[in-house]
């Protein structure tokens, strides 16, 4: 995925002073068939919809839901939130792509979609880690779980969530900036990718083309390797207890591991591995931008009873009592104030 040192353009000294001319990058997209195109463009607009009215069914349950004002529900209703950002970023713009003669994005657009995809992936990192967290404390500890899963922080653990997210999205972007790019403008893939930007830039990137991806890898794998162990610990915990409670807590702890190893796995591939094919980075992307938002809610509600009585119950009156109830913690977790 990185290109080799010889193949990349490099500006001199007289050149450098137009290698930053370039205003717009051509996207290529996922591929050149009119008849697959069109298919695309069906499924995966139909993907998109389900996904974003998915997600907001779940958010909606769990803001509507007196029962659901607990703090797992709450870290899972922020989930979904950023699900609904993270399929957004890039996937409508492909879906128009797919009629347009010149699949172009502009200079300012092209970085946006950088921000915006390692700032909702870094957020959902830390977010799963919260989830795991939760988990731990609700199965391990469960005698201090009121006291430690407060109000403050839930809060803190959203909070910090996104102010990570940022850091680590800044932290890629900080360099790009100010990477002169003067002739080839051509990304082979539906949206702006930094792995793929940053090879198009008139100067020598490959060392700093593996820092900036290995970086990412890195924070990838670490943080998958420690959710691995909670999880672990987890479900040794609830083996050694069997009973009603302990196979609901097992059902609830596999839901959550699922989604990890969904969001992980493609994002794991791409930066811990970064010379793969053109075709694997795509159905990769693919996966984490369009699918793995698709399957979140689907695992959520299938897997977990409460949620789906609780979306049963809202979609058969009809409509969602959004006014008459309103989040208040106490020590139990959230619950319902007039």
């Amino acid at each position: 995925m990185i290109t080799p040192i010889h193949e990349i353009k490099v500006c001199t000294s007289v050149e450098m002073q137009n290698c930053s001319r370039v205003s717009e990058f051509v996207l290529l997209g996922l591929t050149d068939s009119h008849e697959l195109q069109l298919f695309f463009f069906v499924v995966f607009s139909l993907f998109y919809v389900i996904t974003m009215i998915g997600n907001c069914l779940i958010l909606l349950t769990v803001l509507c839901t007196s029962q659901l004002h607990a703090p797992m529900y709450f870290l899972l209703s922020n989930l979904s939130l950023i699900d609904m950002c993270l399929s957004s970023f890039a996937t409508p713009k492909m879906i128009l792509d797919f009629f347009a003669e010149s699949k172009t994005i502009s200079f300012q657009g092209c970085i946006s979609q950088i921000f915006f995809l390692h700032l909702f992936t870094g957020t959902e990192i830390v977010l799963l880690i919260s989830m795991s967290f939760d988990r731990y404390i609700a199965i391990c500890k469960p005698l201090h779980y009121p006291n430690i899963m407060s109000q403050k922080v839930c809060v803190g653990l959203v909070l910090t969530s996104w102010a990570v997210g940022f850091l680590h999205t800044m932290s890629q972007l900080v360099f790009t900036l100010y990477l002169p790019f003067c002739g080839p403008n051509v990304i082979d893939s539906f949206f702006c990718d930094l792995p793929l930007v940053i090879q198009l830039a008139c100067i020598d990137t490959y060392v700093l083309g593996i820092f900036m991806i290995s970086s990412s890898g890195a924070i990838a794998l670490v943080s998958f390797l420690l959710l691995l162990t909670s999880y672990i610990i987890v479900l040794v915990t609830i083996n050694d207890h069997s009973s009603s409670g302990s196979s609901k807590a097992f059902s609830t702890c596999t839901a959550h591991f699922m989604v990890v190893l969904l969001f992980f796995g493609p994002c794991i591939f791409i930066y811990v591995w970064p010379f793969a094919s053109f075709l694997v980075d795509k159905i990769l992307s693919v996966f984490y931008t369009i699918f793995t938002p698709l399957l979140n809610p689907l695992i959520y509600t299938l897997r977990n009873q409460e949620v789906k009585r609780a979306m049963k119950k809202k979609l058969s009156n009809r409509y969602f009592n959004i006014g008459k109830t309103t989040p208040r913690y106490s020590g139990r977790g959230l619950e319902r104030s007039r």
